[in-house]
C-alpha cells in the first residue's frame, strides 16, 4: 500500500512522502484485525530503516568539511533563526485557530521542532541532480541539524520544567505479556494493572479489590510466570493484571475504583 500510494503520488508530480505519511494517518486511525501486532511489526522495520537511513548519511559527511567557515556562519546564523523566530512564528501562526491550547503548551512545541534526517535527506536531491554547490548546501543542512540536536535536543525536559508542563506521574506500561487484540465488531478493550501498596491497601486477594462489575481478571503475572487467578488468589506488590472490561469507559472506571486516577494509561 505504501509502494503503491509512493508510486502514484511521484507519477503524478507530487512529494511522495507527504503522500504515505498521509496514507499512514488515514490508515493509522481506522480499526483493523491485528493492528497492534503490524504496529509493533512497523516499529522494528522504522528503527532498522533508520539505522540504515544514518548509516549511508554518515557516509556521506566528510568532518573536515563541516569546518569550513562558510558552512559554520551560514549553519549559526541559519539555524538560530529557525530555532528563535522561525519555528515559534510558524507555530503561533498554525495553532492560531486552536485556541484551548494554553501559551506555554505553545511556546513548548515552538521549541521542540527538532531537525532530523528529512532534512537531511531532502539536501541530498540538489547533489543528486548535480547542482552548483550542491555539496556546500548538504554541509550547511547537515551543520543546522547537529546545531538544533545539540541545543534543542539536549534541552527539552529542562524546558518542560521551565514552561511548567513537565509530569511526574509515571505512565503504565502497555500490555506486553499478552498480545490481546479485537475485531473491530467487539467493543471489549483491555489493559494491564500493575499491584502496588496503593491497590494491595483495599485487600490481598483479589476478592477483596473493589473491580467494576464489567470487568474480568483473565490472567496474572509474577515475575516470569503466567496463571490465570481466581477470586481466592493472593496479590503481591508488583504482579501484573491483565483486565478485559466491557469499553474503554469501563477501563477508566476500573482505575478510578481502584484508587489508580494518575496511573490511567492512554487509551487507543
Amino acid at each position: 500500500c505504501a509502494f503503491f500510494i509512493y508510486s502514484f503520488t511521484d507519477f503524478i508530480h507530487g512529494n511522495g512522502f507527504l503522500g504515505v505519511y498521509v496514507g499512514g494517518l488515514i490508515i493509522g486511525n481506522h480499526k483493523f484485525v491485528h493492528k497492534k501486532s503490524i504496529i509493533k511489526f512497523f516499529d522494528g522495520l522504522t528503527w532498522l530503516a533508520q539505522i540504515v537511513l544514518f548509516l549511508t548519511l554518515g557516509l556521506l559527511v566528510n568532518p573536515s568539511e563541516l569546518l569550513n567557515p562558510e558552512v559554520i556562519i551560514t549553519g549559526l546564523l541559519v539555524g538560530f533563526f529557525m530555532i528563535i523566530f522561525g519555528r515559534p512564528i510558524s507555530v503561533l501562526l498554525s495553532l492560531l485557530p486552536f485556541r484551548k491550547i494554553p501559551f506555554n503548551a505553545r511556546m513548548y512545541i515552538s521549541w521542540v521542532g527538532l531537525r532530523g534526517a528529512v532534512p537531511i535527506v531532502f539536501a541530498m536531491y540538489p547533489w543528486i541532480a548535480g547542482l552548483e554547490n550542491a555539496k556546500l548546501i548538504f554541509n550547511i543542512v547537515f551543520f543546522i541539524t547537529i546545531i538544533s540536536l545539540i541545543i534543542q535536543g539536549t534541552t527539552v525536559p529542562s524546558m518542560a520544567k521551565l514552561l511548567g508542563i513537565f509530569d511526574n506521574a509515571k505512565i503504565p506500561k502497555p500490555i506486553n505479556f499478552l498480545d490481546s487484540d479485537f475485531t473491530d465488531a467487539t467493543k471489549s478493550s483491555s489493559c494491564e494493572i500493575i499491584i502496588t501498596d496503593n491497590v494491595l491497601k483495599l485487600g490481598h486477594r483479589i476478592m477483596d479489590i473493589p473491580f467494576p462489575d464489567k470487568t474480568l481478571v483473565v490472567m496474572l503475572k509474577r515475575g516470569e510466570h503466567y496463571f490465570i487467578p481466581n477470586g481466592k488468589t493472593e496479590l503481591f506488590d508488583g504482579d501484573k493484571l491483565l483486565i478485559i472490561t466491557d469499553d474503554k469507559e469501563a477501563v477508566l472506571e476500573t482505575y478510578r475504583q481502584i484508587g489508580l486516577q494518575k496511573e490511567i494509561p492512554p487509551l487507543d
